[in-house]
């Protein structure tokens, strides 16, 4: 095939590219904050997690599950729905926003609070899918809890405007503990090696 003909079929994936990422719209950084009852609710799921769960730790939880991703999103400059702002960070032009940055971000925010009744562990969706983007994010459950129990606390979803619920709710994403994940792609190393 001439070289011209080939660039002529990238014409219309370059167009399309550009439509979507012209109508992905944009994120306000000056967005106002969530209402109380988006807080509230949140660190009721929280503390539901189990009875051993403290009231006021599931309410700072909340806190800063919602309000430190907003935070983060105006730091980077998020300005797109999640797939659009990976390819912004992937080629230089953002400074972060992967998922596992705004999961070892809102992991890290959150160890810093020292809870004593509440555990975090790391999900991993899509991990061994073909077909499908891994994905990353921190999931709390009570002192003792799994995983399988928990909330997910998603940051990347919504481009730092919180996605949460119940692991088993997520039918989007089938989360997996990121310590077996790893186990799974070291043994798979080891076979092709």
């Amino acid at each position: 095939m001439p070289q011209f003909l080939s660039r002529l079929s990238l014409l219309p994936l370059l167009l399309a590219a550009s439509l979507l990422s012209a109508c992905a719209g944009t994120r306000d950084p000056h967005v106002p904050a969530p209402p109380p009852s988006e807080y509230m609710a949140l660190a009721q799921a929280i503390e539901d997690l189990g009875p051993g769960v403290d009231p006021e730790e599931a309410q700072r939880m909340a806190r800063i599950s919602i309000d430190y991703p907003r935070e983060l999103a105006v730091k980077w400059n998020v300005t797109d729905p999640a797939y659009i702002h990976n390819i912004k960070v992937n080629n230089g032009t953002r400074p972060r926003g992967l998922c596992y940055q705004w999961a070892d971000d809102l992991q890290a925010r959150l160890e810093q609070e020292n809870f004593q009744t509440i555990d975090m562990h790391r999900g991993i969706a899509n991990a061994l899918k073909t077909f499908r983007i891994e994905h990353s994010s921190v999931i709390v459950s009570q002192k003792g809890g799994t995983m399988k129990e928990g909330i997910v606390l998603d940051p990347w979803r919504f481009g730092g405007e919180l996605y949460w619920g119940p692991v088993v709710d997520d039918h989007k994403y089938p989360w997996v503990e990121r310590q077996e994940v790893f186990a799974t792609k070291r043994a798979l190393r080891l076979q092709e090696g």
